[in-house]
């Protein structure tokens, strides 16, 4: 990975690190973005008692942590990884993805006009994180024509380089989120009220589609660009479906499925 961000890191903030080394009550990790070493104590590896600590972690492993405090003045990083709950997980490790895949552009470009991946890497991005925390973000804009490179103060021509080689590989790639609502009623208009609140539910967004499985189960997914917005989608659908049968004396529940 290219990125190498400046200082330490906030607290409470998602870093994906690389296990370096791991010791009886405690495991050293290095943040891979910020090129800085922190420490895991073994309370902050799972919950509950750990016998072994490399049942959970080994040399090599990629594992994302929530920062817990920095001291800025030894610069000592302390780490969780058991505070880092699986949608938190999901969303740091797409960002990564998508950051790769950004920088991958950058790469193929140095190869082409022959040279150094770093050098070209610094000149772009020297200018775009005045305005953007990463090449991602500034690369969806271009390719949906909200920016252009050039208005950003980038050369002419390396600008329209980039911007070709972006509008053509920087393709949306949809993600699916899901789950399913296991619903109950025992009212007369039962039947009815099950269809209203499920109806009240697809009508949050037209990306969320459900469709029954049986024995009063109803499988939800929700379709997005990127994790984030399609977890806030599937959120707003099944909230309205679990306040409408708590509204209503409906037994609800939902089961979120993991991609």
């Amino acid at each position: 990975m290219l990125l190498r961000r400046e200082g330490l890191p906030d607290d409470d903030e998602l870093v994906l690190c690389t296990v370096t080394g791991v010791q009886p009550h405690c495991v050293f990790a290095r943040l891979d973005e910020y090129d800085k070493t922190g420490l895991i104590h073994i309370s902050e590896i799972a919950p509950g008692r750990i016998r072994n600590i490399r049942e959970y972690v080994e040399e090599g492993k990629k594992v994302v942590c929530k920062v817990l405090r920095t001291d800025k003045e030894k610069g000592h990083i302390d780490l969780s990884l058991r505070r880092v709950n699986e949608k938190q997980k999901r969303l740091k490790l797409n960002a990564i993805k998508q950051e790769l895949m950004s920088e991958k552009i950058l790469e193929q470009l140095s190869f082409k006009n022959k040279v150094k991946v770093q050098d070209l890497y610094n000149k772009v991005t020297d200018i775009i994180f005045n305005k953007y925390p990463n090449l991602f973000d500034c690369f969806k804009d271009v390719a949906e024509g909200k920016v252009t490179l050039e208005a950003l103060g980038i050369d002419k021509t390396l600008a329209k380089e980039i911007t070709d080689v972006v509008k053509d590989r920087l393709v949306a790639e949809e993600i699916s989120v899901k789950g399913d609502l296991h619903l109950r009623s025992t009212a007369a208009d039962g039947v009815a009220q099950i269809r209203e609140a499920l109806t009240g539910a697809e009508d949050v967004d037209k990306a969320v589609n459900i469709r029954y499985l049986g024995n009063g189960t109803y499988h939800v997914s929700v379709t997005a660009e990127d994790y984030k917005t399609g977890e806030k989608i599937l959120k707003s659908a099944t909230d309205h479906v679990l306040d409408f049968a708590k509204k209503h004396k409906m037994t609800a529940t939902f089961d979120r499925q993991e991609s």
